[in-house]
């Protein structure tokens, strides 16, 4: 296997924006220039550690929408061992996955898109890429309008006399109100901040974020079980509804969610194990990360908004909303800060990084990654997430059809790498646009992967659209997975 940490450093190029040689890219006279960039090419240094895999993890998961999923699962009906189980069966699964898609990314050090290249040919790639980057355009909208409900809750509580301009109805514009534009764009802003100054930057704010998360998290935690004493929390919100073989269907429901909600980065996290010094850094990184961390997130959630009911006498499964009904300044300011920092980390490692990638990889020498995460950014706001967000349906139906395609080209990329060319990448012809390239194909695609995608992304879409088969829809990505994987290895059976 060729890795791109090992391979022989010949003079590189002159980047004519700097005048000199990157520091950070392996590119070879031979790449192709409309396949190479500096932020697309080999990394000559990899220098994460599990630590930092472990970091990302903790951004990924700390957040309104991984505290609202997480707790959700407890109120399904089922028993808090019950829905212990489907926790450690579903993040398992995740850590599993997510070990499959790291290493053809660590081992050659390459991102997402253009490791893509090798299943899809290289022009090709820009499929799966273009797919990935929509997706996260639209969560990450919709992750900066929920960050900024959170500032929202700060302003009205120092400026509470703002009120009607966080009406829609007496202050608005395009389905949003005065102050709600003011919040969004203060957070788009700040998450430009931190993207812009690099991936470096990046690694720095996450290494501290999630920690510092956990910290608020479990003092905002510790003071609700003080004030409603431990005898009065129940742990099973939704009360237990489903014992013995009835509850199978509810806790294989739960798994279904917890890799769902994770399949986004868990497709394109090949973006930041290409990084790791080692696979084993990763492999390590990704158990402290998943299985141990998000149990842990869980179980703290849970407890938290358990507590709310007999503190506040109602249950609140927004953390956001929990922060803003505790009569104290700092703990208003402190809450509201640590959530609108989580949903900041999870926005940036999830949707904001891949699309910088993505959309670079359709035009490396005109879009750079930074040029490909500002594309995202303003895409983000021209969607109006918030729209989309109060509308359950649209959303439901717009991102599970698009979610749909996530599943075979996770099944494409895993079927390709292990099974078809067992495990050896050619590193050098990713970049290359030579006919005889060993991933050129017909006029850069590979026609194979496409059909398989065909039937991969319509079942699970069927499952979506089709009333009878709706039942299915939670299992959308294990089915496209399942199906893009079958489809890949068959079409190629002559080729391993």
């Amino acid at each position: 296997m060729t890795n791109a940490a090992t391979l022989g450093a010949p003079a590189l190029p002159e980047n004519p924006a700097t005048g000199h040689a990157p520091s950070h890219a392996l590119i070879k006279p031979g790449y192709h220039p409309r396949l190479t960039n500096e932020d697309l090419a080999p990394l000559r240094h990899q220098t994460w550690g599990q630590y930092n895999i472990f970091a990302f993890w903790m951004s990924d998961v700390h957040s309104v929408g991984g505290y609202i999923t997480a707790g959700s699962l407890f109120a399904l009906g089922l028993s808090s061992w019950q829905v212990l189980v489907a926790l450690l069966v579903g993040i398992c699964i995740v850590q599993f996955f997510c070990n499959l898609v790291a290493k053809p990314s660590q081992m050659t050090g390459t991102p997402y898109p253009v490791i893509c290249r090798a299943s899809f040919g290289v022009l090709g790639a820009n499929i799966p890429a273009i797919i990935r980057g929509l997706i996260a355009v639209a969560w990450y909208g919709i992750q900066t309008y929920l960050a900024s409900a959170a500032f929202m809750v700060v302003a009205l509580h120092f400026f509470p006399h703002w009120a009607p301009y966080a009406d829609v109805a007496q202050h608005g514009f395009a389905g949003l109100s005065t102050l709600g534009w003011v919040a969004f764009m203060v957070m788009w802003v700040l998450q430009a901040i931190v993207f812009w100054h690099g991936m470096e930057s990046i690694r720095k704010f996450i290494d501290w974020a999630g920690p510092a998360v956990y910290v608020v998290m479990g003092l905002l935690c510790g003071w609700l079980v003080w004030k409603a004493g431990w005898s009065n929390i129940n742990m099973n919100l939704g009360g237990v509804k489903f014992e013995g073989w009835d509850a199978v269907p509810v806790m294989l429901s739960a798994i279904a969610l917890v890799v769902s909600y994770f399949s986004g980065p868990m497709l394109n996290f090949g973006d930041f194990s290409r990084y790791a010094k080692k696979f084993d850094a990763v492999k390590k990184g990704n158990f402290w990360g998943l299985p141990v961390n998000f149990l842990f997130f869980s179980l703290l959630t849970v407890i938290t908004t358990a507590a709310t009911l007999p503190v506040f006498g109602e249950l609140i499964t927004d953390p956001v909303h929990t922060v803003s009904k505790i009569d104290s300044t700092t703990a208003v300011v402190l809450g509201a800060l640590t959530f609108m920092v989580a949903t900041i980390g999870i926005n940036i490692v999830a949707n904001f990084v891949s699309p910088a990638f993505d959309f670079s990889n359709v035009a490396p020498q005109h879009i750079s990654w930074r040029t490909g995460g500002m594309i995202a950014a303003v895409g983000s706001i021209f969607i109006t997430p918030w729209n989309l967000y109060n509308n359950p349906e649209v959303i439901h139906y717009t991102l599970d059809v698009l979610g749909s395609f996530i599943g075979p080209l996770f099944g494409i990329l895993i079927a390709d790498y292990y099974l078809v060319r067992k495990q050896h990448v050619d590193v050098d012809a990713l970049y290359s646009m030579d006919p005889r390239g060993a991933y050129w194909y017909t006029n850069g695609y590979n026609r194979k992967a496409v059909w398989a995608m065909v039937p991969g992304a319509l079942v699970p879409m069927l499952c979506v659209f089709v009333p009878t088969l709706h039942g299915a829809a939670n299992y959308a990505w294990f089915i496209g997975t399942a199906v893009g994987f079958v489809a890949y290895a068959l079409l190629n059976k002559n080729r391993r």
